[in-house]
């Protein structure tokens, strides 16, 4: 049985630096937040989105437009039965493909905690195309952890984590974890 091991990569301190860093490139990049709206992927990534608001507030002194995305009935990693029971399931109340603010002409900024392979920012900006045209898409992540599948890069990182495959990246936060903080799980060995 292989053992793991687990080492805190980023602690509340640096997640809360990384994401002043990226609410101050994001007010720069866009020079200002004028047509932004911050859209965050379910689960982790919309309460990213709403600290990232939080923190372009105190920057800007205005509110920031944030927005959560299911991308669930997006994603190419599950069955087309699955897929369309999932579809049918959505047209009616509760469906976060379609997003409570309107997209079209908009500068989005999209959040994640993870980006990997890429597959879950290509079904985030299909669902995003589904609900309008924006303006542009700019991809925010929490950390990078490399090995993309599809041609997907980030606009803004909190922190670049090179990885082997057989490595994990998971994000606790407090909203929903009780506390701050990033971790990498190595496996180790195998046990005889």
């Amino acid at each position: 049985m292989a053992e793991e091991e687990h080492l805190i990569i980023m602690d509340e301190t640096a997640i809360r630096r990384a994401l002043t860093r990226i609410a101050h490139e994001i007010v720069e990049k866009n020079k200002g937040i004028d047509n932004c709206i911050v859209v965050g992927i379910r689960t982790r990534g919309i309460y990213l989105a709403r600290r990232i608001a939080e923190r372009i507030k105190e920057i800007e002194g205005k509110p920031l437009p944030v927005s959560e995305l299911d991308i669930t009935r997006y994603r190419d990693d599950r069955s087309k039965a699955v897929l369309t029971s999932d579809m049918e399931a959505a047209a009616g109340i509760g469906d976060m493909g379609a997003l409570p603010i309107d997209v079209q002409d908009k500068r989005i900024i999209l959040f994640d905690d993870v980006l990997y392979t890429g597959r879950t920012i290509r079904a985030a900006m299909d669902a995003l195309m589904d609900c309008g045209r924006p303006q542009s898409i700019q991809l925010a992540v929490l950390v990078d952890r490399g090995h993309r599948e599809l041609p997907i890069r980030p606009d803004f990182v909190g922190k670049n984590v090179p990885t082997s495959k057989q490595e994990q990246i998971e994000v606790s936060l407090t909203e929903i974890d009780s506390s701050d903080q990033v971790i990498i799980i190595h496996q180790r060995g195998q046990a005889g």
